[in-house]
């Protein structure tokens, strides 16, 4: 029969095996555990080291490729569009960086900036207060300058939709010196926008540009894709594009990539077949492809995404030089003419 001193036996027994446990761990196994943790350590700190490395390896070819991109844009660059105009339209928190870049790019190329229109947060309003007053200035301003309104391609957003075919209207030529609005008019329509808080103007915008940059801003719309910025950009850009010979929207690399930003929004939709897109703007290669996509499109290419997030290329492909290799007599060559090559033969 068991008794009170066994279960106290038992109980030290217990006790005493769970301090020779400890003990045996604290000695006899602590050196081999703490051999693990170190080579373990010393596993990951050399893989660290690698990725770094790697990294700062990158860090290097990318600065060398930024590097020689600053020297050859000019180049790259030349007679691109000379002698075109392009109008700039900023939408709220669009960053200098795709601006300044763009406006440079351009002036490469041998195009001028007219000038920019800056979207404020009140245009992007769906408000029934702030629709009513666009409304009413639209219906005004459609009536004053003889502009028919088209029919809503979204209801939500048909009061920018109408503002945005009446600005296009007064800043942007389909050809040049084929504005539909004296610039007077232009002016006073503008003008009217301006006064009602819906944008603000810089430079000289009525100028009479045949193409249009819609930069997007940097932080990702908190609504995700239904935002209502991303709605109205949609409606604004497709009256662009139907306003001018070539429109493009530009956008920084941050954040481009979310399912939500402008461009991701923008390319998912019907309104890409209409217009071009750069997601990396605010550097020299996206600056770059932005020049390079409005050549192609003004040679009869059709509109494309370039850039790293969802794009179709990385950039346009130039057109390319004409070859200076010698032919014999009588035989058919390739001489180019400014944007256009015709097939003449050598006598």
């Amino acid at each position: 029969m068991i008794d009170f001193r066994y279960h106290l036996v038992s109980i030290v027994a217990v006790f005493l095996a769970l301090a020779i446990g400890i003990v045996l761990g604290s000695t006899e196994l602590q050196g081999h555990t703490l051999d693990v943790l170190r080579s373990t350590s010393d596993s990951l700190q050399s893989q660290l080291n690698a990725v770094s490395a790697q990294r700062d390896s990158y860090k290097q070819q990318a600065g060398a490729s930024d590097t020689f991109l600053q020297a050859a844009e000019q180049k790259l660059l030349t007679g691109m569009l000379a002698g075109d105009r392009i109008v700039l339209v900023t939408e709220p928190g669009a960053p200098s960086a795709v601006i300044d870049g763009i406006e440079k790019a351009a002036g490469y190329a041998g195009a001028a900036v007219s000038g920019t229109i800056a979207l404020q947060p009140k245009f992007n309003d769906l408000s029934g207060t702030t629709r009513s007053g666009l409304s009413a200035i639209n219906a005004q301003l459609a009536a004053l300058d003889g502009v028919g309104l088209t029919p809503a391609a979204d209801e939500q957003t048909v009061q920018q939709q109408e503002a945005a075919q009446l600005v296009a209207a007064a800043i942007l030529d389909k050809a040049a010196g084929q504005s539909g609005l004296t610039d007077l008019d232009a002016q006073t329509l503008l003008k009217t926008y301006v006064q009602a808080g819906y944008l603000t103007i810089s430079g000289a915008p009525t100028g009479g540009a045949t193409m249009a940059v819609i930069v997007t801003p940097q932080a990702t719309p908190a609504d995700g894709p239904n935002d209502p910025a991303d709605q109205i950009l949609l409606a604004v850009a497709a009256q662009f594009a139907t306003a001018s010979a070539a429109t493009l929207i530009a956008g920084p690399v941050a954040g481009s990539s979310a399912s939500s930003s402008a461009i991701s929004v923008l390319r998912s939709s019907s309104v890409s077949s209409l217009v071009s897109s750069v997601d990396n703007a605010d550097t020299r290669v996206g600056q770059i492809s932005t020049i390079w996509a409005f050549a192609d499109q003004l040679a009869g290419g059709k509109p494309n995404s370039y850039g790293i997030s969802g794009a179709s290329a990385v950039s346009p492909v130039p057109l390319p030089v004409p070859s200076v290799t010698p032919t014999a007599p009588g035989t058919p060559t390739t001489k180019a003419t400014g944007k256009v090559k015709k097939t003449v033969n050598t006598k």
